[in-house]
């Protein structure tokens, strides 16, 4: 999605330095996969190793002053998820972004992640519907393919905010399988309309925080 395939990771004095998508060096990316010395590797560890790789990124990463940190994590409440939230505690995480898909399984998956946000003291930023409906390249209209409205409603039960929804828009995935720059491409899109208003509503409700 950001065309940083093939970047690999350099050690530097304070630890591992992270790919540069730029020459600004605006944002930094670190993921196994520059660990991984052929792309099509599985990664086929046990917990311990898993969390321990984890801490790393948090701890020995030379991020230097960022004014966000986002860690993308797969669905569900494994080891995994546990571990970056204890590596994140002392730095004060802003909040977990959930994002689900209307339908009922998935809707379902999402509220014991909520839970679970619960649970470990996690605040919960708000709730995102992906895939909601797919929008037509051509007539710009939008058909409701699955069900609608499954991550408002979730959010509503759950007494968190509903940050909007993000529909299934075939210019959107092509930009992110070619690593193009959607936002600037496709002003004029819907799904351009509605990712800048869920990132609004997130700034709006969580500032930078600049040491």
């Amino acid at each position: 999605m950001f065309g940083a395939q093939g970047k690999a990771v350099h050690q530097c004095d304070r630890g591992w330095a992270p790919v540069f998508l730029d020459r600004e060096q605006s944002i930094s990316l670190m993921s196994v996969g520059f660990l991984l010395e052929k792309p099509d590797e599985a990664v086929v560890w046990r917990g311990p190793k898993k969390n321990a790789l984890i801490k790393q990124f948090v701890s020995d990463v030379a991020w230097g002053e960022l004014d966000y940190l986002v860690v993308d994590t797969p669905p569900g409440t494994s080891d995994e998820h546990m571990a970056a939230i204890e590596a994140l505690r002392a730095y004060q995480p802003l909040g977990a972004l959930v994002v689900t898909t209307p339908q009922a399984v998935s809707v379902g998956d999402v509220r014991r992640e909520l839970t679970f946000c619960r649970k470990t003291g996690l605040r919960v930023m708000g709730v995102v519907e992906n895939m909601s409906g797919f929008t037509c390249p051509h007539c710009k209209e939008c058909t409701s393919v699955f069900s609608r409205g499954g991550g408002e409603e979730l959010a509503r039960l759950a007494g968190v905010p509903f940050l909007g929804s993000v529909p299934l828009d075939p210019e959107l995935m092509r930009s992110l399988e070619e690593g193009h720059d959607f936002i600037r491409e496709f002003p004029g899109s819907p799904t351009f309309t509605a990712l800048i208003s869920i990132a609004q509503k997130i700034l709006d409700a969580t500032p930078a925080c600049l040491p």
